[in-house]
């Protein structure tokens, strides 16, 4: 095991001698064998839901009156549409057409059109206009887009659609939809307007705030138009703390802060607090934000660190697992996390820059020439890094006990939650109450963690238990609301019972859609009850379901469903070292 553990530092310390300056970009979601055949992914290569998503072919269109035709034929034939953008970055399969003759619109190509009106401090883009184009082109004119997410590998409409945020309680808060002032739709029509026509929607209309965020189930996203700022600068500094108060200082620091945010190393006991704030604009600094897990990886070290994970966890090994965290976590902490004071380098706190440089990252996306040895970390042509993401949005009220129970569930044995803090910790958000319908009903706080994926659905990992028990404690006893763009199916179940505005959200989609167009397969699915799910065997291996027998994990591996150890409603796969085979 030693061996291991040398060749995981071997490939870290490779990582920082040979930093890749280009990346090949992304592969396009959809791969066409032939004229009448193709498959749609996501940016990972894999859905979260072992489907097998097929499409007779694509339309690209490159205007709004191309989008309107496409849904205009496809109602008249009375096909289904869904809409994927460029990048494809949802991890449940919100795109994946309902049937095999549906219709997919690609918005990969509707990218072109932008408008800046600096009097009303706007910005009107197509809907698959890229985020990082977005804000370069506002920055240029002297304008700030205030709220992003922090991966820029998004298209407008896209982020739109699932709800995507950055953080922040102040003023209009942390999420995008909460920015927007107009949106046009392509919904259907009768045959008196030939199949198709556009809604132009604006703040304080009926409909307005069921298209905010829509899940692509209303039609076609074709313009955005969302305020914007005077350019302004920010500067950050991170501080490393114990993670003792964390309960008792969240809501002070998302209060004291505006773009504040937190990162929670469980198995370290540190949480780092990000003092982030708006500063003059004639303040020094020129900084960047290139975030290291969005930064372009050399092909050596993303195989060679996903070989030597599944190594660690074929063995069982917690002990290389949580030497690969800690070093990791002292590396980000050298390098600032990616945060560049001069744009090159870290040199220290604070880091000030431009808002357009400091709020989203995601430079392994972007390339001045091809470079086969280096690109995303987690690009399906290699076999690098494969991961869950999960996404809980909590009540602010209920968070201070979610962490509480977090922490007695970490110090029962600590090292067991080393394989979240490899990836990224736990990262703490904060986002307003939104008027959205499927926007959030009160300020909230968002948490996300990664943890390894295997190769295979039914492979068990390392740990699984305690993953399986903060999701299903944040979910079921916390009554967490789900990111739609993000999460595994088990994270869904029942979540429309927690959005007090689904049924107007209803009554909005059966207005603009009565045939279901564009029905979701995979929505319709987890609206089901969950007492009507049928359960394979193996299900709860990826969270297509929670265990409640031995048969839906792995038992002859030795992974048998077992009580939480702290949320003991919790039901999860738990590796027993007598029952394995």
């Amino acid at each position: 095991m030693g061996t291991t553990i040398n060749l995981l530092f071997f490939f870290l310390l490779f990582s920082i001698l040979l930093k890749a300056t280009y990346s090949l970009p992304p592969r396009s979601p959809i791969q066409c064998n032939d004229a009448s055949s193709c498959i749609l992914s996501n940016a990972y290569g894999i859905w979260n839901d072992r489907i097998d998503c097929r499409v007779p072919s694509v339309v690209y269109p490159t205007t709004e009156e191309e989008i309107i035709d496409a849904v205009a034929e496809a109602v008249k034939n009375n096909k289904k549409v869904k809409v994927v953008s460029a990048f494809a970055h949802n991890i449940p399969p919100l795109a994946c057409p309902p049937s095999a003759d549906s219709v997919l619109i690609s918005t990969s190509r509707y990218n072109t059109g932008i408008h800046i009106d600096p009097i009303n401090r706007t910005v009107t883009v197509d809907s698959g206009f890229g985020l990082r184009d977005m804000i370069d082109t506002v920055e240029s004119a002297g304008l700030s887009l205030v709220a992003a997410p922090y991966w820029e590998g998004v298209s407008i409409g896209g982020l739109l659609s699932t709800g995507s945020h950055g953080s922040s309680w102040w003023d209009r808060g942390g999420a995008v939809h909460d920015h927007v002032v107009g949106l046009s739709l392509v919904v259907p029509a009768g045959d008196t307007e030939q199949y198709a026509k556009v809604l132009r929607l604006w703040r304080g209309d009926a409909l307005f705030n069921a298209a905010l965020v829509s899940v692509g189930l209303l039609g076609v996203i074709s313009k955005v138009t969302l305020s914007l700022e005077p350019r302004f600068k920010r500067s950050i500094s991170n501080d490393f703390r114990n993670d003792a108060a964390l309960e008792e200082d969240f809501i002070a620091h998302a209060r004291d802060h505006e773009f504040a945010d937190i990162t929670w190393y469980l198995s370290q006991y540190k949480a780092v607090y990000r003092k982030d704030n708006r500063v003059p604009l004639n303040s020094s600094g020129d900084a960047v934000n290139d975030f290291i897990g969005f930064q372009s990886t050399l092909v050596v070290v993303s195989t060679g660190v996903r070989a030597a994970e599944k190594a660690l966890e074929k063995s069982r090994s917690t002990k290389g697992k949580c030497a690969l965290a800690a070093s990791e976590i002292a590396y980000k902490r050298l390098i600032g996390n990616g945060l560049k004071n001069n744009g090159i380098t870290f040199l220290g706190y604070p880091v000030v820059g431009y808002q357009g440089k400091m709020q989203t990252s995601g430079s392994c996306l972007h390339s001045s020439t091809l470079d086969p040895l280096s690109m995303c970390a987690w690009d399906p042509r290699i076999k690098g890094l494969s991961f869950y993401e999960s996404t809980a949005i909590f009540s602010a009220s209920q968070f201070k006990n979610f962490i509480i129970d977090v922490k007695q569930l970490r110090d029962l044995k600590a090292e067991n939650l080393c394989g979240i803090d490899m990836y990224n910790g736990i990262l703490i958000r904060f986002i307003k109450q939104s008027e959205a319908y499927l926007g959030q009903t009160e300020d909230s706080v968002v948490v996300d963690f990664n943890y390894f994926r295997a190769d295979d659905a039914s492979t068990p990992r390392l740990h699984q238990d305690v993953m399986e028990e903060i999701e299903q404690m944040a979910f079921r006893k916390y009554n967490a609301r789900p990111h739609f763009g993000k999460n595994r199916r088990v994270a869904f179940f029942g979540f429309q019972n927690k959005y007090p505005n689904w049924g107007k959200f209803m009554q909005v989609k059966m207005q603009l859609d009565p045939d279901g167009i564009f029905d979701s397969f995979w929505l319709d699915a987890v609206l089901k009850p969950e007492s009507e799910l049928e359960k394979e065997d193996g299900c709860a291996m990826e969270g297509q379901c929670i265990c409640s027998t031995d048969r839906h994990c792995s038992p002859n591996r030795g992974y048998l469903c077992k009580p939480g150890l702290v949320y003991k409603e919790a039901m999860v796969c738990r590796y027993s070292n007598a029952s394995a085979q």
